[in-house]
C-alpha cells in the first residue's frame, strides 16, 4: 500500500494564517463578504474547490481513455456552497465537466464512473450534496 501525508496549519480560524507545514503556501484568510467579512483573503470553501476539482480532475484524466475521451483536455470547474440555516453551516458542491469537441453521451459516463472513485467524492458521498454537471 502506497500513502501520502500532508498538512497544514492555522491560527486565527477564518481571519487569520493558513500555511502548509512544509511551507510551500502560506495563505492570508479572511470571512467571504457574503458572510460579512471582508473578503480580504481566501476561505476554507475556495481551497476545497480547488482541491476537489484537481482531484476528480484526476478521477477524469485516470478514466478518459477507457471511455474513448481525451481526460486532460476536461477542464472540471467545482463550486462550493456554503449554506447557514438556524443551526449551523452546510456545504454542497457542484462539478461541471467540459471536455471540448467530446459526445456529450460518452462524456456523462466518465463523470459518473469517475464520481466513483474520486477520493473527495468518495469522502464526501452521504455527507455533502454532490450535483455532476457536463457542459
Amino acid at each position: 500500500m502506497t500513502s501520502y501525508t500532508t498538512s497544514g496549519s492555522t491560527k486565527g480560524g477564518r481571519e487569520g494564517r493558513a500555511v502548509l507545514d512544509n511551507g510551500g503556501l502560506a495563505l492570508a484568510m479572511a470571512f467571504p463578504k457574503e458572510l460579512g467579512g471582508d473578503g480580504a483573503g481566501h476561505n476554507p470553501e475556495q481551497l476545497f474547490a480547488l482541491g476537489y476539482s484537481a482531484c476528480y480532475g484526476q478521477a477524469i484524466v485516470a478514466l478518459g481513455r477507457k471511455h474513448g475521451l481525451d481526460g486532460g483536455a476536461a477542464k472540471i470547474t467545482c463550486a462550493v456552497t456554503l449554506t447557514k440555516d438556524d443551526i449551523s453551516f452546510a456545504l454542497s458542491v457542484e462539478l461541471k465537466v467540459h471536455i471540448p469537441g467530446a459526445d456529450l453521451e460518452k462524456v456523462k459516463a466518465l463523470v459518473e464512473e469517475a464520481h466513483q472513485i474520486c477520493p473527495y467524492s468518495r469522502a464526501t458521498r452521504n455527507n455533502v450534496p454532490v450535483t455532476l454537471t457536463v457542459v
